[in-house]
């Protein structure tokens, strides 16, 4: 009987050890993404690669569509950690929120959006948008307010110049685009390159390069998720970290075939063209740093589109404490 009691008593006490040391040696975070794009190639080689696993990290990645739903997500904890524009922690920040988002690494560092015409435009200029029908983006989100940005820097005053029409969701944009009566649009990669390939529409020029560098999208966690899980934030922030640096090392072709997973009906070579259209206009962040000077770009493009709703200091909703640990 003793005997019993003390293998009973010790397999009890070797379940609660070995517990310990899975809870201990993995850790679990909920990432959610704005939206899925070719844009985000540098996370989906973290996950694919195996960098966070490397760092003792489960990842369950969750589309979540759309700036307002993913910050919903986040603040509500159905996420840890979200990748998402930087103007939205803006947004939260101007509403008094008591537990707000923090961008604690960067991911892309201009624009994502290219300029698509219904029609080819082989000596295309930017005062051909005047008096075009424009289908836009959401209002207050980045696509748009860089939009708006660029084509003040040209000349042309997308209220006033350009029938503008803003009515359609982020995830319909494409097919009223190709369905409509519109001449231009923005969009994202691999849909601007397949809409090229399949004589849809034609790339006539990039936002990304009219724009200059901005922290177009990043990743945030709360206040309190930072200084809870701070060598969980630490260990998530050095797989990004060297997925960076392998997608700098490595041509398009291969990038392609690595991530091609997270995009099953876009097919390797159009995967690859789009790739190398974010690598040639440094697109993907090289580390994950945001920098100040990014900072200060990012809040004067949303006070020229009217949507800057405070001016909030780059020390309140940056912290830099693990992107520059991890790349020392």
């Amino acid at each position: 009987m003793r005997r019993f009691k003390f293998v009973a008593l010790f397999s009890i006490v070797l379940l609660i050890i070995l517990s310990a040391c899975n809870s201990n040696g993995t850790s679990k975070i909920t990432l959610a993404e704005v939206t899925r794009s070719v844009f985000y190639t540098p996370m989906y080689v973290a996950l694919e690669h195996g960098f966070f696993e490397e760092e003792g990290l489960e990842v369950d990645l969750q589309t979540t569509w759309g700036g307002d739903t993913t910050m919903t997500t986040l603040l509500s904890d159905g996420a840890d950690i979200a990748l998402v524009g930087a103007e939205t922690s803006i947004y939260v920040y101007a509403q008094d929120s008591k537990d707000y988002a923090i961008n604690f690494a960067q991911l892309t560092q201009t624009d994502g959006t290219f300029l698509v015409a219904k029609e080819p435009k082989p000596d295309f200029t930017w005062e051909d948008l005047a008096g075009s029908n424009f289908l836009g983006q959401r209002i207050g989100g980045m696509p748009q307010m860089v939009g708006e940005y660029v084509l003040k820097q040209h000349g042309i005053d997308p209220h006033q110049d350009v029938n503008l029409d803003q009515s359609v969701d982020f995830a319909n944009i494409p097919s009223a685009f190709a369905s409509g009566d519109y001449e231009y649009v923005q969009l994202f990669e691999p849909t601007a390159s397949v809409f090229e390939k399949e004589g849809t529409g034609h790339i006539v020029a990039s936002f990304g390069e009219e724009s200059g560098k901005v922290p177009y999208t990043g990743f945030m966690a709360k206040q309190s998720y930072l200084d809870e899980s701070s060598e969980t934030v630490e260990k998530f922030t050095r797989a990004i970290y060297k997925a960076q640096q392998w997608v700098g090392e490595n041509d398009a072709e291969t990038i392609a075939e690595v991530v091609q997973p997270f995009f099953e009906d876009t097919d390797v070579e159009l995967l690859a063209s789009s790739i190398e259209r974010y690598k040639s206009q440094d697109s993907f962040a090289t580390d994950p740093i945001l920098d100040e000077e990014e900072w200060e770009n990012l809040k004067a493009i949303m006070d020229e589109a009217g949507e800057l709703p405070a001016d909030v200091a780059y020390e309140e909703l940056v912290n830099t404490e693990f992107a520059k640990e991890v790349t020392k």
